[in-house]
């Protein structure tokens, strides 16, 4: 872990060292401000996750509902269950020009104690939607409920896949185990893309994955869903029949979070104009296709709203270690 804290603290002033861009806080005392060329829309995880989708699908919807047009290129930047994404972010200070697709990578980074950055070095500009999660397995696999995946982890080593070694799928098993009296084995990946496929491949027995993730699988019957880890069933047909992993009798339940994060140090007027974008962002028909496709939950927060939002779900993920 030591080793770990070490690497990472090295590769945030590396990248720092590359100097931010402090172009844009040249409008930092005006108004109008807008984006100096192309923004970069940052994903601190591979291809085919989650995060990917959601990065990809914000930009795109920015795009098409801001007016003047704006220009933003993906770029996954993965490694380090997402801390290479987000020192990336953290040595662009006041850049205005940058973005990332945030999640609770954000919150479970610095719970872990692996990087020294903290979600108040940035500027939280909007909350999108509510991702949660399904405890998945091979079709071939015995268990047929979260509780029956439980009792097995009491009697034997029972592995299971996380997205990212302190990824949020890694805190919730950890809130069940805490819940439980119980502890699965860690099998890490770096994104949703590679867990689907060690669960097809029968390397582990168990992941936790969003629904959008893993819909296709789950319909084919290549996979098969013990229970949802979300206050409440999901209303999507789909998902209707998936119980709870409270309705099975554990208590514990954590939705993921989507949203747009900034720099730390950017212009008033650069948060304000990405705050109007997120928000034309959320009345566009990209966004609505977005979440259905996605089979997300519409809850949102902007701004100074998401800091405290931030700040909430900071409490529950460090009340867990």
């Amino acid at each position: 872990m030591k080793n770990n804290k070490i690497a990472i603290g090295l590769l945030a002033l590396a990248l720092a060292g590359c100097g931010a861009n402090t172009a844009d806080t040249a409008d930092a005392g005006g108004a109008g401000w807008k984006p100096r060329g192309n923004v970069t829309m940052i994903v601190p995880f591979g291809a085919g996750g989650g995060s990917d989708i959601a990065g990809r699908a914000m930009a795109g919807a920015i795009e098409k509902s801001t007016t003047p047009k704006v220009n933003i290129s993906v770029e996954n930047r993965e490694g380090g269950s997402g801390a290479v994404g987000y020192s990336f972010l953290l040595s662009k200070k006041g850049d205005g020009n940058r973005l990332l697709a945030t999640e609770s990578a954000l919150l479970t980074l610095p719970a872990a104690g692996n990087v020294t950055f903290t979600y108040k070095d940035f500027t939280p500009i909007m909350k999108i939607a509510e991702d949660g999660s399904l405890m998945v397995v091979p079709k071939a696999s015995p268990y047929k409920t979260c509780a029956e995946l439980v009792d097995a982890a009491k009697k034997a080593r029972v592995p299971v896949g996380v997205a990212a070694a302190f990824g949020i799928d890694n805190f919730t098993f950890k809130m069940i185990e805490k819940s439980e009296g119980v502890e699965f084995q860690r099998v890490p990946t770096e994104s949703g893309g590679e867990l689907t496929t060690a669960l097809l491949g029968n390397q582990i027995q168990a992941a936790l994955l969003n629904p959008g993730e893993v819909v296709g699988q789950l319909r084919s019957g290549d996979l098969r869903a013990l229970c949802a880890t979300t206050d409440k069933r999901y209303e999507y047909p789909e998902l209707k029949d998936i119980a709870t992993a409270k309705e099975q009798g554990i208590d514990v339940s954590y939705a993921n979070f989507r949203g747009i994060l900034a720099p730390g140090g950017i212009p008033a007027e650069a948060k304000a104009y990405w705050i109007k974008a997120a928000q034309n962002l959320l009345k566009s028909p990209e966004y609505d296709k977005y979440v259905k496709d996605n089979y997300l939950q519409p809850v949102q927060a902007e701004g100074d709203q998401f800091t405290t939002t931030l700040e909430q779900l900071n409490q529950q993920i460090t009340s867990v270690k």
